[in-house]
């Protein structure tokens, strides 16, 4: 199989993975609801709402899953840049488990593109 299949699968089961997660997490209770069920200070990260303002941009969910995959900041857009920029740093950790690395990567190259925009602390 050629490189281009193999990252063509790997984004299409990643895609699939976050619709399947993002379907289920829409699906629980509001935690906050629950008084007492978490400490506070450590109640769950919105997923839903995190992805939301990335899927709002047309084609940012994939330009940012090929990156994840391939390394290669290049198909990431200023209107995706600028969405991304301004997203929870808690969020960071949900939406990407996997590579810690990868958020403030793609925040610095986004702060090439989108001037005035601010690179990860």
């Amino acid at each position: 199989m050629g490189s281009k299949a193999v990252v063509s699968v790997y984004l299409i089961i990643s895609l699939c993975a976050g619709i399947f997660v993002t379907g289920r997490v829409a699906q629980m209770q509001n935690p906050q609801a629950n008084p007492g069920l978490f400490p506070p200070g450590l109640v769950p990260v919105d997923l839903v709402k995190c992805w939301s303002s990335l899927f709002n941009v047309q084609g940012c969910v994939l330009a940012i899953t090929t990156s994840f995959l391939s390394g290669k900041f290049e198909n990431v857009e200023a209107a995706c840049c600028k969405v991304f920029t301004t997203l929870d740093a808690n969020c960071w950790p949900q939406m990407f488990p996997l590579n810690p690395f990868f958020p403030p990567l793609l925040k610095d190259n986004c702060a090439r593109i989108v001037p005035n925009s601010p690179a990860h602390n």
